[in-house]
């Protein structure tokens, strides 16, 4: 159906809530609206939508291009003007002050850093066990990490409300910064020489999680303190990505004597 969201026109499915047309879209990122991605008709030539790209990318919103086919498929109307946005059902904070507060406080952060985490049942999971171990945040990529979408919310049993989501436009320099910031990084690799439980994982940390098929990228491996595998007695090489995060992140707990 077709409604009105604060002055825009939208359409609202099962799974998503969109804006689409020129205007719409422009208002949205006036108004600081939070967008999770931005579609626009590949074929378009309209200097309007143009136009809108500097802003969508200094707002760190991912978008791609795609044929007008796509974009009608997303909206169930052929009138979206070549560009359709998808409204998240979150605000996106900044990690730098989880962390201050965390520091102020006199806690050590926890943070989760997710690693081209993409599909979006993973992705919920993930997030509902971030909350219950307590994670301060969890930081994904601005491109390559799964839309911030009513499935996610469902997927996460809502934790995604719970829980702080950072997207950040680069992992590798945000990994760089959390250093600088006192955190020690920690990446789960099957590759690691260190076994998990033999790791040190007590104090300021940022635990890293990759994808199922190709893992932790080789430039975070590079950046991280800790590059631990998870033992696997039974003969079997590979954990879910939502297995492992609980996994990892209660290690980091029972090291702390389940203080939090």
């Amino acid at each position: 159906m077709e409604g009105r969201f604060g002055g825009l026109l939208f359409f609202m499915s099962l799974k998503k809530k969109f804006i689409f047309g020129i205007h719409p879209v422009e208002e949205a990122l006036a108004k600081g609206q939070t967008l999770d991605k931005v579609w626009i008709d590949s074929g378009a030539r309209n200097p309007k939508i143009s136009s809108l790209l500097p802003a969508i990318k200094e707002a760190g919103i991912p978008f791609v291009k795609a044929p007008a086919e796509k974009l009608t498929f997303l909206v169930s109307n052929p009138n979206h003007q070549g560009i359709v946005a998808a409204i998240s059902p979150i605000a996106f904070q900044s990690w730098e002050e989880i962390v201050t507060r965390c520091f102020e406080e006199g806690r050590d952060p926890l943070l989760l850093v997710l690693d081209g985490i993409t599909d979006v049942r993973n992705f919920g999971a993930i997030l509902r066990t971030a909350a219950c171990a307590g994670a301060d945040a969890v930081i994904i990529p601005a491109k390559g990490s799964a839309a911030v979408g009513q499935d996610v919310v469902t997927t996460s049993s809502g934790a995604v409300f719970r829980i702080p989501v950072c997207r950040v436009d680069y992992l590798q320099q945000t990994v760089k910064t959390l250093r600088e910031h006192g955190l020690r990084i920690a990446a789960a690799t099957e590759k690691g020489k260190e076994r998990l439980y033999d790791s040190t994982l007590t104090g300021p940390m940022a635990i890293i999680m990759g994808n199922e098929e190709k893992g932790v990228d080789p430039s975070l491996l590079q950046l991280s303190d800790v590059r631990a595998a998870i033992p696997m007695p039974g003969g079997f090489d590979s954990l879910n990505v939502s297995v492992a995060t609980g996994i990892f992140l209660f290690e980091v707990l029972r090291q702390r004597g389940l203080e939090r």
